[in-house]
């Protein structure tokens, strides 16, 4: 173990934001007096996320250049028996690639706030939560252990209920943050069933320990079925990625959220929590390289998300929900890089996707601010005039997102495309279908989108009735030319846009065909060759984009671009012909394929049923009437014929002795 590494400064890292968070819910709030104003507030809880940031920047750096690793204990809750309930990190590539995205996407989220939350009423509240979420999810990426990671995974949760229901005025906000809160749970059901189903059979919480013993897992059957242990523990893990990571049919939650003040859905539903899953399978690699099945399951769960959420991207009008449907497909697209074995595909993705996400996020939130909280994309058109730094950002973000060769995405979603080409799993054919089908609906939505909102006729000035963000409690006057940001905002925008045109060029290399994940991942190239097959037609970045101009994905990228463009700047009318002609499909689409509907009108109701039926029958009618209720009228009955021969004479009581002892003199002669 490297000694570059010191406890001491890893443990700064998720205690500076933690203290800044404190100080700002604290004494920046009513609960504390509010002791420190608008100003300190957001300085304190800015500075404890850039001291995580630098912390985090020179442990990537140890951990790339130097080859420095950590993997301790830093405190011991508890010991039960052999387990050992512990706090402790472990730092090698994957944990420090993502303790400076979560800290880098962070920092600029705060930084973004200043000026998005300016006049918001719950300013210092809102720093306190995200440098909360900020502090999860870095307990979260450094465990060393699952209970460690199961806090954090907790921890997020928690915090990303606070925040989509941070205008808890809103009933929509209420519903949103609830629906996300109780659909995590169903995940996280099954989460802490495969943790639970490690330690009965491994009795053991660490990782380390875990991965030694995963050859004797894989020898075991789960009782009473012909299933593999290792199958049920990977499944019931993914359910758990299922919720966290937004995957279908556990993806309800995520749209809604877009209830949230904007920087939360840059922070938490594009860049951070929702990749949580994601981050979590690739660390179990070696559990799941040891289940074709739970392999398989996962590349039929990615495909669907990847494409038929990005169908429901086509008809979305509000510009952050646009964005938000795109998320669910490129987390599709990170969980078929899983299941086609392609861990280290999936978090390369993981990284560059965080960067162009997020900077989408917040250049959607950034037109809002310039239209004066209007989100109808309808209702935009022309802005490039008016928010030229918005829009070029917007741009380049929108091209990392279609995967266009150079940028970030293109990296990282071609290197997807091609790992799922070359999986040899039963669901590969359908998802290699979805993935290539998925790179168009991107292209097409994406930039139908753009086009509305930066080019063609002005159209802010006819809105009859906008959707509105309540972000500072009015709806400001829509009759006012849009206008650039403050440098507050615009800033991180520049700065986020940088990573999302070059981070993929530079990273490539090491991350997929490098050392830089070396005995952190682990694939079995003999059952699961796709990384192997890459590796063998990688000829460096430069190449690989001059290439792409030959291939599919290029040309259906660019055709979902020219689509769009012809249909909604040179033949507008185009689509509402189309829609009028396949309405039963765009209800299909605009019900999000009912399965809000199925969850509220048959699961809600039903469990609602059952739980009156439990109530009704088996607590009232079967535990009070009979049980409970039964047995005291039992007694009482009992007892008034009981209480009948306790009259108290004395005559009364020898003519009961006479009898008694008649009877017994003839049972005894009776049985002689």
């Amino acid at each position: 173990m490297s000694q570059t590494l010191s406890a001491s400064t890893l443990l700064a890292v998720p205690l500076a934001p933690l203290v800044g968070s404190a100080l700002a819910g604290i004494f920046g709030t009513r609960f504390g007096g509010n002791w420190i104003g608008r100003k300190l507030s957001h300085t304190l809880t800015i500075l404890g996320v850039l001291v995580a940031f630098v912390l985090s920047a020179a442990t990537l750096k140890s951990v790339a250049l130097d080859g420095a690793r950590f993997n301790e204990t830093l405190y011991t809750w508890m010991v039960v028996g052999g387990l050992k309930m512990e706090v402790g990190f472990l730092v090698d590539g994957l944990t420090a690639m993502m303790m400076c995205v979560v800290t880098f996407v962070s920092l600029m989220v705060h930084l973004y706030t200043v000026g998005y939350m300016e006049e918001d009423e719950g300013y210092n509240r809102f720093f306190s939560y995200i440098s909360l979420f900020t502090f999860s999810m870095l307990m979260l990426v450094m465990s060393n252990n699952l209970l460690q990671l199961f806090f954090g995974w907790e921890a997020v949760g928690l915090v990303s209920y606070l925040l989509i229901g941070f205008w808890f005025n809103k009933p929509t906000a209420i519903f949103a943050n609830m629906k996300a809160f109780l659909v995590n749970r169903v995940g996280d059901f099954g989460f802490i069933l495969g943790i639970g189903l490690i330690v009965a059979y491994g009795g053991t919480l660490n990782y380390s320990e875990v991965f030694a013993k995963s050859g004797e897992l894989a020898q075991l059957g789960f009782p009473g079925t012909e299933w593999m242990l290792v199958t049920v523990i990977c499944i019931c893990l993914f359910v758990g990625a299922m919720g966290k990571s937004a995957q279908f049919p556990l993806h309800v939650w995520l749209p809604d959220s877009m209830e949230g003040p904007t920087p939360i859905s840059a922070l938490i539903h594009a860049a951070t929590m929702v990749t949580a899953g994601i981050f979590m399978v690739a660390r179990m690699s070696p559990l799941f390289e040891l289940s074709d099945t739970a392999l398989n399951f996962i590349l039929v769960i990615g495909s669907i998300t990847a494409l038929f959420m990005g169908f429901l991207g086509i008809i979305q009008n509000d510009i952050k929900r646009v964005v938000a449907y795109s998320t669910l497909s490129q987390l599709g697209y990170m969980t078929v890089a899983l299941g086609a074995s392609a861990y280290s595909v999936a978090v390369f993705h993981l990284m560059t996707h965080a960067f162009f996400k997020a900077l989408l996020f917040l250049g959607a939130g950034s037109v809002i601010m310039g239209v004066h909280h209007n989100q109808d994309i309808r209702w935009m058109g022309g802005l490039r005039k008016y928010m030229p730094i918005t829009w070029i950002t917007s741009l380049l973000g929108s091209l990392a997102l279609i995967g266009t060769p150079l940028f970030a995405g293109f990296y990282s979603k071609d290197s997807i495309i091609e790992a799922v080409h070359f999986s040899q799993l039963p669901a590969a054919g359908f998802a290699n279908f979805a993935v290539l089908a998925g790179v168009f609906v991107t292209a097409f939505y994406s930039f139908r989108m753009y086009f509305l909102v930066f080019h063609g006729k002005e159209r802010f000035d006819q809105n009859p009735d906008a959707h509105h963000d309540d972000h500072h409690g009015h709806h400001g006057d829509a009759h006012h030319h849009p206008h650039e940001s403050p440098w507050v905002v615009t800033v991180p925008l520049v700065l986020l846009a940088i990573p999302s045109v070059l981070i993929g060029y530079l990273t490539i290399q090491p991350m997929l065909f490098g050392d830089f994940f070396k005995d952190v991942i682990f694939v079995n190239a003999e059952k699961h060759g796709a990384m192997a097959e890459l590796a063998g037609i990688f000829h460096g970045p430069l190449q690989m984009a001059v290439h792409a101009f030959s291939t599919a994905p290029f040309w259906l990228a660019l055709a979902g671009v020219v689509t769009s463009y012809l249909m909604y700047m040179v033949f507008p009318a185009v689509p509402t012909a189309i829609k009028r002609n396949v309405m039963p499909l765009f209800n299909l689409l605009e019900n999000k394929y009912y399965l809000d509907w199925i969850n509220e009108n048959i699961l809600a109701r039903g469990a609602r049923a059952l739980g009156t039926g439990l109530w009704k029958v088996g607590d009232q009618a079967v535990i009070d009437g009979t049980v409970v209720n039964g047995s005291w009228k039992l007694v009482g009955w009992v007892s008034s014929i009981v209480r009948k021969g306790q009259s108290g004479y004395l005559y009364h009581y020898a003519l009961v002795m006479i009898l008694g002892i008649f009877v017994l003199m003839t049972y005894f002669v009776w049985l002689k």
